[in-house]
């Protein structure tokens, strides 16, 4: 891997683990937050949806951005507004208030993953791009790891406030970082981007019937990942009556496999030249069926080590939802792509998290994570529809105009050697 590569995706695993640390410590210091404002179940999903609310109308115009004013600027000024959000959020003292901060929290962390993206296609070259993000993205399994090691720690020292405060400072490392250290981009002809992208060709992206499948592949893909995330540790405190403080340390298994599982899945990708049917397919098969097993495990340490399989196996389908595109595409516009994809996985996180909450409250834990499955049941349905190559990518997708046509035809005769 190039050099230039090689530190893109260090720094950028970087931030991206900051960003998840950030977004996921509100899973396990839910229970807290909960009973500091007397919340009921369905209350307590509406902080996690009100994230993802401006998380998902963000991502689409972080990738226009990205793709205009250029992905590291972008994903600074993202990593900077998102640390003082989080940082804001141990001032709230009302669940309005609460809500309020979760949703500009929400925005500034949807500028980034479209502007990391973009930054990244424009210092890799295609043939190594879904490896590359897919040890970029293993960072969300590493960020999930940290967020319960530090919840643990911090929720049983002190509270979420000061949790909250000592995150945000993270943050603000990170950008310091990334500011000193991130490498120029790549020359065009070795990333892919052989013309100056044509007029109306985002506009072109935007419309693709093509696309919107693989961002509602992604969907599908989130309804397992942010059902789980969201909901686990309230269900081992409240279910299973495993102490607050230990919660996050039982995700120290499932956070691993998940960072093992992308990291497999970008590899795959990159070796099957896209083809998500031949892993989503059987992975999404076996997640179907552990969904079904989870809340039926007798003890804690079988639903552990469920999760665990079961996490490992769904992280194979993260990086194959973007394989086609990214491979496919200039990385002038890479930004908008990656966005619309990833407007699709934040809408389920949108949804999700309050109906599973709202199924807790009705009926119980075992209906909820039931509803989870249709996650699978989308993802396998979606999956059998998609183009699986570049070649059967370009022949679906709407035309560009001249000068993406010309370097669209290029990127196909690269693709086939």
């Amino acid at each position: 891997m190039h050099k230039t590569t090689r530190i893109t995706v260090a720094l950028l695993f970087a931030a991206w683990t900051v960003d998840y640390i950030d977004r996921l410590v509100v899973n396990l210091a839910l229970p807290a937050m909960g009973e500091s404002f007397d919340l009921a179940h369905g209350e307590r999903g509406l902080i996690i949806s009100a994230f993802f609310l401006t998380y998902a109308v963000f991502q689409i115009p972080g990738g226009l951005f990205a793709d205009r004013f250029g992905g590291v600027r972008m994903a600074c000024i993202a990593l900077a507004l998102w640390s003082i959000f989080t940082g804001l959020t141990a001032a709230a003292w009302s669940f309005l208030v609460l809500l309020l901060v979760r949703c500009c929290f929400g925005a500034a962390q949807g500028l980034f993953p479209g502007a990391a993206l973009n930054a990244l296609s424009k210092r890799t070259v295609p043939e190594q791009r879904m490896t590359a993000t897919g040890w970029v993205q293993s960072s969300n399994a590493f960020g999930g790891l940290l967020a319960a090691l530090l919840a643990s720690v911090l929720l049983s020292l002190w509270d979420w406030r000061v949790m909250y405060v000592t995150v945000s400072v993270l943050g603000i490392l990170v950008l310091v970082a990334i500011m000193r250290w991130m490498p120029p981009e790549m020359a065009p002809e070795h990333t892919g981007q052989l013309v100056r992208r044509a007029r109306g060709a985002t506009a072109a992206v935007l419309r693709s019937p093509v696309m919107w499948g693989f961002a509602l592949l992604f969907f599908a893909y989130d309804v397992v990942i942010w059902g789980l995330n969201s909901w686990s540790a309230s269900y081992l405190v409240e279910e299973r009556g495993l102490p607050i403080q230990y919660g996050g340390l039982l995700a120290i298994g499932p956070t691993l496999t998940a960072a093992v599982g992308a990291v497999i899945g970008g590899r795959l990708s990159d070796r099957f030249e896209g083809r998500p049917r031949r892993i989503i397919l059987p992975a999404m098969s076996i997640v179907a069926v552990l969904l079904f097993l989870l809340p039926r495990t007798p003890s804690i340490a079988t639903y552990v080590i469920c999760g665990t399989v079961l996490s490992g196996v769904a992280g194979l389908c993260y990086l194959p939802s973007f394989s086609v595109p990214l491979r496919s595409l200039p990385p002038a516009l890479s930004g908008v792509a990656s966005g619309m994809i990833l407007f699709g996985g934040q809408l389920s996180g949108i949804i999700t998290p309050t109906v599973f909450g709202t199924v807790v409250d009705h009926f119980s834990y075992t209906a909820a994570f039931g509803v989870l499955i249709v996650g699978p049941v989308l993802a396998i349905s979606t999956v059998l529809f998609v183009p699986q190559t570049t070649g059967r990518f370009l022949e679906r997708f709407r035309q560009l105009g001249d000068d993406d046509k010309e370097d669209i035809d290029a990127r196909a005769a690269q693709q086939h050697g």
